[in-house]
């Protein structure tokens, strides 16, 4: 059998759960039509074949039961893994998350650690109906207790979903909903681990400092790859955790470059980009030759289909927040 599998991003999140699912009893999965349907984006698929209904759990359209029945089980010794069919959908879940998930260690002085995965689809890019391709992050960013990471390619969602249903953690697992199935690439049929907190330089670059995460990885590495035509060199770095961030890497990144540009889908009143401008403001300043930049979605509801190229960042952006931070 092959060390590896061209996979594409959904069938590396299918493959990490079905194997953890294998090694560890206690794991469990609650969405809706996570089982027979094997969710909306097919994620789930095959799972309750294998593993059953008490197992892979179909619920009702409740998301505030599927995370409150969730830290429920969590507190009696399973590990469950909720979808939430799409980030936009986690509104009547917030009080389970933010007020019980996330304080629940706190609040029990370490005796109630919970160990559970919440999922959700994120992002823009597929011309949803309305309510579908919001980036809501900030929200889950704000509170302390939640870890949040993003994966932007198949190799890293198995690994980083690998090292959250280890973890002792409530997790937030993001996935960029635009990239399930846009690419494949080699992703190892062993269960290993991506490091939760630690960013990838996924290109090396001397003139400025691309910073992203999920679906804006590769459309900052477009432009890199355009950026070259001009003998304009980026780096270009993966959040791949938003929470905790790894600063030592942005800021060794921009300590070397002396410019910096932060990229993502939400709103820019607020967004990561805020604070990441923030840290870099605070730790690098005198490093900076310009401005940080941040290239986002705009402030206003995200628009329905037709309007998605206009709301969302794309390479033509990027490379000219990249020639505006050269130039100041």
């Amino acid at each position: 059998m092959a060390e590896t599998q061209k996979l594409n991003l959904a069938q590396s999140i299918n493959q990490a759960l079905f194997q953890m699912m294998e090694k560890d009893e206690s794991i469990i999965i609650m969405g809706e039509d996570v089982g027979k349907d094997g969710g909306v984006f097919r994620v789930t698929e095959g799972l309750i074949e294998k593993f059953g209904e008490m197992r892979v759990i179909d619920t009702p359209l409740a998301e505030s039961a599927i995370v409150g029945s969730a830290i429920g089980l969590s507190i009696g010794g399973f590990k469950p893994v909720c979808e939430i069919q799409f980030m936009d959908f986690m509104y009547p879940a917030l009080n389970q998350i933010l007020g019980h998930l996330a304080r629940y260690r706190n609040r029990t002085r370490g005796k109630y650690p919970l160990k559970m995965v919440v999922r959700m689809p994120f992002g823009g890019g597929i011309h949803p109906p309305e309510h579908h391709s919001e980036s809501l992050e900030t929200i889950l960013l704000h509170t302390a207790g939640l870890i949040v990471v993003a994966p932007s390619n198949p190799y890293d969602a198995k690994g980083l979903l690998v090292s959250a249903l280890e973890s002792n953690n409530p997790i937030i697992y993001m996935e960029p909903k635009r990239i399930y199935r846009a690419f494949r690439e080699d992703v190892p049929n062993k269960i290993y681990r991506i490091p939760i907190g630690k960013a990838n330089v996924v290109k090396e670059g001397k003139d400025l400092s691309i910073i992203t995460f999920g679906a804006m990885v590769r459309i900052s590495l477009e432009a890199s790859l355009e950026l070259q035509k001009s003998n304009i060199d980026v780096e270009v770095i993966d959040l791949r955790t938003l929470n905790p961030l790894d600063v030592k890497t942005i800021i060794s990144s921009v300590e070397k470059t002396g410019r910096a540009i932060v990229v993502h889908e939400a709103p820019k009143i607020l967004g990561i980009g805020a604070e990441i401008s923030s840290l870099i403001q605070e730790r690098a300043l005198t490093s900076l030759l310009a401005p940080v930049k941040r290239i986002t979605g705009l402030d206003a509801p995200f628009p329905m289909a037709l309007l998605e190229g206009r709301y969302l960042p794309d390479k033509d952006r990027i490379v000219e927040g990249v020639y505006e931070t050269l130039e100041y």
